[in-house]
């Protein structure tokens, strides 16, 4: 077969047009909002005024604090919105469209951030946090499929993952306004932070219907001439006429010969089981390696240990992440992502076990920084890792037919993973319960062993192949490590085909003589 050239590396400058440039920007500003939601609070379960105003007094040590097992239900509790979000978001996405999703979610959002501002009670927080998961939920559910629906093949890896970049800018952003805020009186010190849920899903409602809608979804819908419109939109300036109408012809060759799939068993059936089973693994140890404990509780975990100021350390951690997944974003279609995915839990296994080994010494002070810098370390290698290629596996794997339902299905893992571990880390951490401290790291250290197996045997390189090149390899049954070197030339495979055709209407046209 001939070659089919892969890139070794993406000019921005030749890929993205004005078009492309700014829905790529809007969808991607649209996950902000997670990181604001997931850092927000983080950063203010840490603060005094929080405490004071949703938690409990302490007549021994005369502090206010939030109990373990609230703690609990309010970081766990909420992934229950967030699975209905995906379930909701999916829906709606598959048959209303991509901008639909995004212009709904982002108005429930509106509502969602008013409850969270007024609330003053900690019932209404929880119920306010569940329900303004239900939009974390729908994101999820759309951005990430939306990205990789209007992105040329060769800028899959670089687009989607601006989803997780995004959602550590947005952690960034907010650990900053915290650290800020933190020494201000009454309850602007969380409240200030919190505010900021309002300005990305205003941003996104009104500017969502000025970006194009995925030309997938359109030949999927039976719209062909509005789907070519649209492909010629987002390509016009940067690739020559012939390439985008060989794009488009790709494209709906490859509806063609997909069968009509989409149902919860058909995902599991045939090619498409290997391909839930990639999807689903990367959801899982996405959350079950420990990014949660640095993100939900690393700022009461900092503020326990008395060395530094808890807002100093989420703001370098919200740095690492920011800068590591700016680079792993650049170089995911160069390295591959196998590269990226290994070198990543490499680095996680080594930090949490040193993480792990320092909890069962006599915590100096010198003890307590290393398990500090451990956490540090650990974020760079999920950020460069897991973190960015666990959502463009999640897009770009999965067959176009069933991409919906299998991404759906993922995800609810993925929730249900973040649901157990978040619930369970005030009782790991803190005492009268298991109090393990940083011994946390020899249970996410494992795991994280188990991601790296799990990731040479069966994560494929998908860099630099379009979503029908995917298609063939897993029709073919390419073993993973194997998937970028495999040549294909898809012109002489529909000529062979359209061969294959005319001979069968040639011996039915005999027979009938």
């Amino acid at each position: 077969m001939a070659l089919s050239i892969l890139p070794k590396h993406l000019a921005l400058r030749e890929t993205f047009n004005r078009r492309l440039t700014l829905a790529i920007l809007l969808i991607t500003f649209s996950q902000f909002n997670f990181g604001f939601d997931q850092q927000g609070f983080a950063a203010t379960q840490a603060m005094d005024s929080f405490a004071k105003q949703f938690g409990e007094y302490n007549p021994e040590t005369k502090k206010y604090f939030l109990p373990p097992v609230w703690l609990s239900w309010f970081n766990g509790i909420n992934y229950l919105g967030q699975a209905t979000g995906v379930i909701l978001g999916s829906w709606v996405s598959k048959r209303w469209g991509r901008r639909m999703c995004m212009f709904t979610m982002s108005l429930w959002a509106v509502v969602c951030a008013t409850i969270i501002i007024t609330s003053r009670t900690k019932e209404q927080i929880l119920v306010a946090r569940i329900l303004n998961y239900i939009y974390i939920g729908m994101e999820l559910a759309v951005v990430p499929i939306f990205q990789s629906e209007i992105c040329p093949p060769k800028a899959r890896g670089f687009t989607v993952g601006t989803y997780q970049i995004s959602l550590m800018l947005g952690g960034l952003c907010v650990n900053l306004v915290a650290r800020g805020t933190s020494s201000l009186t009454g309850n602007l010190p969380w409240m200030i932070p919190l505010g900021l849920f309002y300005v990305v899903p205003t941003t996104v409602a009104i500017l969502i219907w000025f970006i194009p809608e995925s030309p997938r979804w359109l030949l999927m819908k039976d719209r062909p001439e509005e789907a070519m419109k649209v492909l010629r939109e987002l390509r016009v300036g940067k690739f020559e006429d012939h390439e985008i109408e060989a794009e488009f012809a790709m494209i709906v060759d490859g509806l063609k010969n997909t069968v009509a799939q989409g149902s919860f068993m058909d995902i599991w059936r045939g090619t498409n089981l290997r391909r839930t089973y990639i999807v689903i693994g990367a959801n899982f140890f996405l959350q079950a390696t420990g990014q949660l404990f640095t993100a939900l509780y690393g700022a009461l975990f900092v503020k326990s240990l008395g060395t530094v100021n808890p807002f100093t350390i989420t703001c370098t951690i919200a740095a690492v992440n920011v800068s590591t997944a700016l680079l792993s974003m650049a170089l995911t279609d160069r390295l591959g992502r196998r590269f990226m995915i290994h070198f990543g839990s490499v680095v996680q296994i080594a930090a949490l076990m040193t993480m792990g080994a320092l909890g069962t010494v006599t915590p100096t002070f010198g003890i307590k920084s290393g398990i500090i810098a451990t956490m540090v370390i650990f974020n760079f290698g999920y950020s460069f890792g897991w973190a960015p290629t666990s959502h463009t596996l999640s897009a770009e794997v999965p067959n176009m037919r069933a991409r919906d339902m299998t991404y759906r299905t993922a995800s609810v893992l993925n929730i249900a993973t973040q649901c157990a571990v978040a619930i369970s880390m005030p009782y790991l951490l803190n005492p009268p319960y298991a109090a393990l401290g940083s011994k946390v790291g020899f249970i996410f250290g494992s795991i994280a062993v188990a991601s790296l197996v799990f990731a040479y045997f069966c994560v494929p390189d998908c860099a630099g192949r379009s979503l029908e090149d995917l298609d063939w390899l897993f029709e073919q049954r390419i073993p993973a490590r194997k998937f970028r070197s495999t040549e294909i030339n898809r012109q002489q495979e529909a000529e062979a085909r359209k061969l294959s055709n005319d001979v069968a209407l040639e011996q039915v046209e005999m027979k009938q003589v």
